[in-house]
């Protein structure tokens, strides 16, 4: 049964994105079937993978709004291993939709339509990776009701523990009100400079807060990483001797070692 990791942090640009298109690929590069979930209505994971949003004419919006089951959306990318849930702005709607749904029919669970939708592929893939959106409403709600776990990216920048609290309280009430088996699964390092102090008070900051919930690995801030989504490829197939490529095969390497499954 596959292992379903969310990547969240309410904050913008701390590259979760980024990470949720490049961990899945070196994933998959390592053997392992993966899933990618986009769950932000920008697509920008869609379009990172290699696939133009207007051509895709079945979304995760589907699913959520009933109209379509989850292995009729499912996408297979160009990548070996990996295939992809895509997006679409449609989504954008979607707090408000189920909430009115959930008014009327007594039986709809609003919290748990992507929890329903994942059940019935988790047998395909060995990691369900989900990118969700920036924020903490109902659509991040069901990638934590879905999710056996938890990966926070915190960027190497001022201010990197603005907003924890409020995430870490967000996963401690899901895992107290609707999935009581969600874990941390771990913390990234993001957009580190080696050039700056800032950045390893920073890591000094997070290690001592996280523990050894911190990976090992820290993401540095490189050209080629925010190169590779323009060109709608991970960085492992867009520059795979860059350190960005490097980085992201040990993260994967880390999180297969985390689950017991080296």
């Amino acid at each position: 049964m596959g292992k379903v990791i969310s990547l969240v942090n309410q904050k913008g640009g701390v590259g979760k994105t980024t990470t949720s298109i490049n961990l899945s690929a070196s994933l998959a590069l390592e053997g392992k079937r993966v899933l990618l979930v986009d769950l932000d209505p920008q697509g920008n994971a869609t379009t990172g993978v290699g696939f133009n949003k207007g051509d895709i004419e079945k979304s995760i919006y589907d699913i959520f709004n009933g109209t379509c089951k989850i292995k009729e959306v499912i996408l297979k990318s160009k990548f070996k291993n990996l295939d992809l849930l895509p997006s679409s702005l449609q989504l954008a709607g979607i707090d408000i939709e189920l909430i009115e749904k959930g008014k009327d029919d007594p039986t709809f669970v609003r919290s748990a339509q992507l929890l329903n939708a994942v059940n019935e592929c988790r047998n395909d893939y060995d990691y369900i990776i989900i990118d969700c959106p920036p924020t903490l409403g109902l659509i991040t709600t069901n990638a934590l009701v879905a999710s056996d776990s938890v990966i926070i990216p915190v960027q190497c920048e001022f201010y990197a523990l603005e907003g924890i609290t409020q995430l870490l309280n967000a996963i401690m009430l899901t895992k107290k009100k609707l999935n009581p088996n969600l874990k941390l699964e771990g913390v990234l390092l993001t957009m580190f400079d080696a050039k700056t102090n800032l950045s390893i008070e920073v890591i000094e900051e997070i290690r001592s807060y996280f523990k050894e919930k911190v990976y090992t690995t820290i993401i540095p801030r490189l050209i080629r990483l925010a190169e590779a989504p323009s060109h709608g490829k991970p960085i492992v197939a867009y520059d795979p001797k860059s350190k960005g490529s490097l980085a992201y095969i040990n993260l994967a390497k880390e999180v297969i070692i985390r689950n017991g499954n080296a």
